[in-house]
């Protein structure tokens, strides 16, 4: 196992008025920061700081390039396959762009091991952000996901468990689907010294590990070439958005650093993120389960930065990804979330030159067969 930078962390009173965040990517460079100061009932106080370790340099060949995964569905939602080149269409800021590159995946389970650079599929069960009774519920429909067609698994997988004591990654991926089990087992669920309920400084506590954990990830991997699935089990963290919590022009532009930092980081390393929601159908109807939607909008501008807009849920899709709630089949989602290593295409083509730096520029794949659907990521922030 690899355990992953993370941080012990204590109670602290409720009540929060605003936070604070600072990023840089320059030169791959990725840096976190976040404190906190409390309502005038309470003396001022902060969260301890969360500094990341440096994210990696994208390759100088690529650096001026857009990689992009897609994926193309029908209407039933599954992967289509035997799509050629000429049935792209790809617009950057609605401008047609030409495609330089174009490569069709189409991978079984007698070529899985084969594919190179190979698809890496990584499961993370969240221990901070989802309930005790939940995580319990969960890793039952996980076991019964691994034992599926006795054990064999379509692609190469590996585990990760995040909890406030550290997070573990399983150093190798894996069809085994019994061998992963058997690690699965060996790993306890823990009591948290974090636990909903504890007011929003607990909230806080919780977002700074979870972005933590996903910068740690993204850096890890950027150490293996190939496209990265990455299948977050959790209701996601707190979204720290809404009434009564309000930012500063200097904590807005640290945001929106961030969240351009995010946006390069993960598209330099090829990851795109799913978030199935393990609390299911009890959390339907739930605010939590549709208010991220709220930030979905890309963040063009600094004004316009709120923490909602680093929501797991957001992420998830603007990354190409998906988001499932509001059903107990927790194996059956994830099982969809893997099947679009089934067959995917990647299309190569050159970034724009922005104007000034930062600047969002939204991306839109089409497919010229009708009744079907491309996915991949939602835009870009290209530099001068």
């Amino acid at each position: 196992m690899v355990v992953l930078n993370a941080r012990r962390c204590c109670r602290v009173a409720f009540s929060l008025r605003g936070i604070r965040m600072k990023v840089s990517y320059r030169a791959g460079i990725v840096l976190f920061c976040l404190s906190c100061c409390s309502l005038p009932v309470f003396a001022q106080q902060s969260a301890p700081a969360v500094q990341l370790q440096p994210g990696p340099k994208p390759p100088s060949d690529t650096a001026n390039q857009l990689v992009l995964d897609v994926v193309v569905t029908d209407k039933a939602g599954k992967p289509v396959k035997g799509l050629e080149q000429k049935d792209f269409a790809v617009l950057d800021n609605g401008h047609p762009q030409s495609i330089l590159s174009f490569k069709a995946t189409v991978a079984s389970p007698a070529t899985a091991d084969l594919q190179e650079p190979p698809i890496k599929i990584i499961l993370i069960v969240d221990e901070v952000n989802t309930n005790f009774s939940r995580v319990s519920y969960e890793r039952n429909e996980i076991k019964k996901l691994l034992q599926q067609n006795n054990g064999v698994m379509a692609h190469p997988m590996s585990m990760a468990f995040f909890s406030d004591a550290g997070t573990e990654i399983q150093n190798a991926s894996s069809r085994d689907g019994n061998a992963i089990l058997a690690a699965f087992d060996q790993h306890e669920t823990g009591l948290r010294s974090i636990r909903r309920g504890q007011g929003f400084y607990g909230a806080v506590e919780r977002f700074q590990l979870s972005l933590n954990t996903l910068n740690s990830l993204i850096v890890k991997e950027a150490q293996t070439p190939g496209r990265k699935i990455v299948i977050w089990v959790s209701p996601g963290w707190p979204l720290l958005s809404g009434p009564g919590i309000e930012q500063s022009a200097k904590q807005q532009a640290n945001l929106f650093t961030t969240i351009v930092a995010l946006s390069a980081a993960m598209r330099a390393e090829r990851m795109t993120l799913y978030n199935v929601d393990p609390e299911g159908a009890d959390a339907a109807g739930e605010v939590d389960s549709f208010y991220y939607k709220e930030f979905l909008k890309p963040v063009a501008t600094t004004k316009k930065a709120e923490t909602g807009n680093v929501a797991l849920q957001v992420l998830s899709l603007q990354s190409g990804g998906l988001v499932f709630t509001a059903s107990n089949d927790i194996a059956g989602q994830i099982a969809r979330c893997i099947a679009d290593a089934d067959a995917f295409y990647t299309l190569t083509l050159d970034a724009a030159k922005a104007d000034k730096p930062n600047e969002y520029h939204a991306l839109e794949v089409k497919v010229a067969i009708p009744g079907l659907t491309a996915r991949t990521r939602s835009g870009y922030y290209a530099q001068p």
